[in-house]
């Protein structure tokens, strides 16, 4: 764990939470695209910790780079299909959601909305007021994810077990998955 860590302690009902989808929520569709609701895994532990983290934080949001709208490989209503699938499970799990942020743009444009830009991140700031970025956790499993969360200012746990390099001096603390960070959290906040 980096000297930042030490945030875990801080968090109050004021703070928000960012976490990235693929990966991290559900299960990585390995080269290529979940485009269907049959497609999305939702990854063990991951609806406990949304019922976990719905008592801890102000907000709750996902964003995620989709691509894959960009190259044409799926739609935009196939994605508000599999986010509506989800957000039905999470409220069924008496999680919560407050909101989903996605950027269709191809990896290779200039986008302010695709990760690591931080335009998801303002984007959630002009929809809901009380959101401070520098009281924000940005939970992902990539380097971008983690780029994005330092660019916007928030504190990064790098989750999962992806081989990316992604440089320690980029996250704040690393956990195995997102039900292994609920469990940190609620253990720092017991105290």
């Amino acid at each position: 764990m980096s000297d930042r860590s030490h945030f875990i302690y801080e968090v109050d009902e004021s703070w928000s939470l960012f976490l990235d989808r693929d990966g991290v929520i559900n299960e990585r569709k390995v080269g290529g695209y979940v485009q269907s609701i049959s497609e999305f895994e939702i990854l063990p532990g991951v609806l406990e910790s949304l019922f976990h983290f719905e008592s801890i934080f102000q907000k709750i949001f996902v964003v995620t780079n989709q691509q894959g709208i960009g190259k044409g490989i799926m739609s935009h209503e196939d994605l508000a299909l599999i986010h509506e699938y989800f957000l039905h499970e999470v409220a069924n799990a008496r999680g919560r959601i407050d909101d989903i942020y996605y950027s269709p743009d191809l990896s290779h444009m200039a986008s302010f909305t695709r990760k690591p830009q931080i335009g998801m991140a303002l984007q959630a700031c002009e929809d809901y007021k009380t959101v401070d970025l520098s009281k924000s956790i940005m939970v992902g499993d990539s380097l971008s994810d983690m780029q994005f969360g330092r660019n916007a200012g928030m504190y990064n746990v790098l989750a999962g077990k992806k081989k990316d390099e992604v440089q320690p001096e980029l996250y704040d603390l690393r956990v195995e998955d997102l039900i292994g960070f609920s469990v940190l959290l609620q253990r720092a906040l017991s105290k």
